[in-house]
């Protein structure tokens, strides 16, 4: 799977026991790798409730970011006269979140190290920010592997693969905005979401560009 050799590459359909499997894939390596993210201030009383809710965030941030882009998915299909293939199309896209939280998980030990040797809040933030990005990246390559049948089939599934990774893309950062806080900041209260949760990442990029340049 993570050479990009899933049942799409190799021109078989999954069953849904084995689409099922993925799912459980993903959501145990991503609880394993969230449960890592909540311990930058190790276990003491009154902070262990980040280390479950962190567990928990991480597989809700790939299935739901997923479950959100899916309908979109299936009517760009449908209209590009793809829809006999949408059924291998999402066991490689399911191929890709088990992929994306395998990678997560195997990089849960260096998360561990860094975390050992700095206890800085927003340090861990970059750092896991980095660890996301290796492994989108990581999806990214297994994605376009599992894909390359049905675009040589269909040069049409370029189009559908490149609109996935935008849309999925973008309700992911969003999704991953609501979801916060998945370290926890150590100079306040654990809490399962912010007060401000319900905002928008893409506003408050917006405002910080404007508060940026307006001062000059």
């Amino acid at each position: 799977m993570l050479r990009g050799e899933g049942s799409a590459a190799l021109g078989r359909l999954r069953s849904a026991r084995s689409l099922f499997s993925l799912l459980l894939i993903a959501c145990a390596c991503g609880m394993i790798y969230g449960a890592v993210m909540g311990t930058l201030t190790g276990l003491p009383e009154g902070r262990r409730l980040q280390l479950l809710f962190s567990a928990v965030k991480v597989p809700i941030l790939l299935l739901v970011t997923f479950v959100i882009s899916l309908p979109s998915f299936f009517v760009v299909n449908t209209l590009l006269g793809l829809r006999s293939d949408f059924r291998a199309a999402m066991s490689a896209l399911l191929d890709t979140q088990a992929g994306v939280a395998i990678t997560l998980f195997s990089l849960a030990p260096i998360t561990i190290v860094w975390y050992l040797t700095c206890r800085d809040y927003q340090t861990a933030i970059l750092f896991n920010g980095l660890i996301f990005g290796i492994s989108a990246f990581a999806g990214q390559v297994i994605l376009r592997r599992s894909y390359a049948p049905l675009i040589a089939r269909n040069p049409r599934h370029r189009i559908i693969l490149r609109a996935w990774l935008i849309t999925y893309a973008f309700v992911g950062i969003q999704m991953g905005y609501v979801l916060r806080p998945f370290i926890g900041d150590p100079t306040k209260p654990v809490s399962f979401f912010r007060d401000e949760a319900w905002g928008s990442a893409y506003v408050l990029v917006a405002k910080l560009i404007w508060n940026i340049f307006s001062r000059n």
